[in-house]
Order: structure tokens, then sequence, then C-alpha cells
């Protein structure tokens, strides 16, 4: 089913700016020893309290071991075990293993005694990553939040789209993205999608963004607020466009972020209609009536605890610990980054999420979490657990 992520490119725009992921030769992921392991591995403070000296999120965490134990119910999930590849990874197994840890996390009182019973009870599951030793790419996605109006105005000017009634019938290849709403994005009222439009935005960039990002919540002009998600797709792989400036010697890699994607087009406002264009993909939406985001495996996604890789090859609904660095706010409410091992549940994807090194985590829904998510472009290591056989 197409949700806010399915087959979308991270928030930021910039996922694929990291090292292309080597091709899936063999098996995603291998088992560790325990003394190939971190000495922190499993210790997620973030459960018991915040960076800003907030109560942790442990509720969170709980909600989203619900939310996968949903999915690990259905029948859908049975066929997606049923022929994975990786020996010891079994619908059974993953199932025992997120109930295993709900107890344990109910019942820990403090993430070292948590961190001591899941190295225990637990097998640990790297994966292999995009070198094949464990390196893996971490970025940040998130649920926009932006102005809309229901009507074109002088103001707002550049719509989003509904999948017109057609669309299966198009021939392919489908019409590219300058072809459907011109290089400066306001041309398809003359076009295909004349009388599809289900909202404008005041800012292409942010238009754009939306399409990147799948879902947004809308904040209309009348002061309603209207929620949408992805209804279909051209048939064209993402192209980030982050990915062309760097190519392009215009940014450095190591520069860039979603806000320095945005102050570099506010700089640059004319070069959105050559950048723009190069990603040939077009997305189609649909209300979703204030639904939460969700994942591909139609269960909504939590903040900080739930992330998107690559399904082919990665165990829908799984228990995962990420060690990698996270922005937080601090107790001044500026944000910096901390060295964390996070546990969090596999519930979705996403069309530039390749390869056993990438993860996408979902980091939720406005400002903070787009200020959040844009600085989530970090190397790591990631591991599935599951019970002791």
């Amino acid at each position: 089913m197409w949700n806010f992520r399915s087959g979308i490119a991270l928030a930021v725009a910039i996922a694929p700016l990291l090292a292309s992921p080597i091709p899936v030769k063999a098996l995603p992921l291998r088992v560790v020893s325990p003394q190939e392991m971190p000495s922190n591995l499993g210790r997620d403070t973030q459960l018991w309290q915040l960076p800003d000296g907030s109560l942790g999120d442990k509720k969170k965490l709980l909600k989203a071991l619900n939310q996968s134990l949903n999915y690990l119910d259905t029948s859908a999930s049975q066929a997606a075990y049923r022929n994975y590849p990786v020996p010891g990874v079994t619908h059974a197994r993953v199932r025992r293993s997120v109930l295993r840890f709900r107890t344990l996390l109910q019942t820990a009182t403090s993430p070292t005694a948590l961190a001591a019973s899941v190295r225990k009870e637990f097998d640990f599951y790297e994966s292999v990553g995009k070198d094949d030793r464990g390196t893996v790419d971490f970025t940040g996605y998130f649920e926009a939040t932006y102005r809309a109006s229901r009507v074109r105005t002088a103001e707002y000017r550049y719509p989003l789209y509904r999948t017109p009634p057609d669309f299966a019938s198009w021939p392919q290849p489908h019409p590219t993205r300058s072809q459907l709403e011109g290089a400066d994005g306001l041309q398809a009222s003359k076009g295909k999608l004349r009388g599809q439009e289900m909202v404008w935005l005041r800012d292409r960039l942010e238009a754009y963004l939306v399409q990147v990002q799948g879902s947004a919540r809308l904040t209309l002009t009348n002061g309603k607020i209207m929620t949408i998600g992805v209804s279909s797709k051209t048939n064209y792989p993402y192209v980030s466009i982050g990915k062309e400036l760097v190519k392009a010697g215009k940014v450095r890699l190591e520069d860039l972020s979603l806000p320095f994607l945005i102050q570099y087009f506010q700089a640059h406002p004319t070069e959105l209609d050559e950048y723009i264009p190069r990603n040939q993909r077009f997305i189609f939406f649909q209300e979703t009536n204030g639904a939460a985001a969700t994942g591909n495996l139609g269960v909504p996604v939590t903040a900080e605890r739930s992330i998107a890789t690559d399904k082919s090859i990665m165990p829908p609904g799984a228990l995962a610990i990420l060690q990698t660095r996270f922005p937080y706010y601090n107790a001044a409410q500026t944000i910096e980054l901390q060295d964390v091992s996070h546990f969090a549940l596999d519930q979705d994807t996403g069309g530039a999420i390749k390869g056993p090194g990438r993860v996408d985590i979902f980091m939720g829904t406005g400002t903070k979490a787009k200020a959040r998510a844009g600085l989530i472009n970090t190397p790591g290591r990631l591991y599935y657990l599951l019970l002791k056989s």
C-alpha cells in the first residue's frame, strides 16, 4: 500500500548523497559475538531521561512495539518472512522477540539493567553495512507542517495534486516532472493535471519538499488542519537535488543539511527551476483525514522509535538498536548531537533507502522534528535483536 514514506526520499532530500550502497550479493545480516559488541550497546538512557531534563520516551517505544505486534499478527507479515534469506530470522522468532523485549522494558529499572537483560537473552544480528564492515549511513525524515490554501491566490501559487482519474492508463514511460508542471512548477494547469489541484502552497521549495517527504499537515487559510499522504507516483527513480548540487561543485557534501539546502535556494531562487526538474519522479496525494503518519507496514510510525530500511533485505517489524548520533534539544533549547544506543522498530521504507547501509529515522511532526531530521547525516551501526534459541 502507499503511504507517506513508501517510495519517497528522506526529508532532507539528501539521502543518496551518502556513499552508494554496495550490491547485495551476500546476506545483509550477520550474527555478532559479545566480544564484538560496543560496551554501551543497548544502554538507551533516553528511555529514562531526555537531554533537556524532561521525562524519557519509554511510552513511545512501548507504542512502537505494540504497532509492530499489530503488524506481526497479520497474514501479510507471515508472507513477508516466508522466504527471508537470513538463517534464524523467522516470523515466529521476530514476534517472540518483540513480545519478550516489551516485558523487559516494562519491568526494567534503569538503562543498565535493560541492557544487561537484552545482552543475556538476545542474539545480535548486525547489518553488514555499505562496506561489508558494518558501516551504516543514518538520515532523518519527518512529517512536515506548512500553510496552504484550497484556492489559488497571488500568495499561494504552487499546487499539490491528486491522482488523475486516468492515471492507471497513462502510457509508459510516464511524463517527466518538467512535462507535467514545467520548469517553474506553474504550468500543470495547462496539461494533464488540469483540475487535479488539491491545495496551493506559498513556496516552490516547500511544495517540492512535501513531494520528497510524502506527507504533510497543512494549516489552511481558514485555520483548519488538512493531512495528506501519497496516493501514487510516476515511474521514475528519485534523484536528490542536493546530490546534483554536490556534483555541480556548488555545495560541499559535508556542509549539507536541510537548513543548509533551504538557505542555499533562498540565496539562489532561480536555480530551483534548474534543479527541481532533475528529479523526474512526480508524487500525487490524497487526503488522510487526520490519520497518523503511517509506514509501509500499514501501522503508524512513532517519532524517534520507527525506522525505514530496505524491506527487500531487512526484517519488517523487527526490533533494532541504532548506534549513531542523534540531535537533541538540551536544557537551553539548542540542538546538540549525542552518541546514542537507541532501540527502534523497523516499520517503514523509502525509495532512496537501498541496501544494508542505509537507515532513515522518523523524527516526528512539525518544526522541531524538521530541524532535528535535517541534522541527521551520520554514520553508525545497525543491530537486530532476536531471542536466543
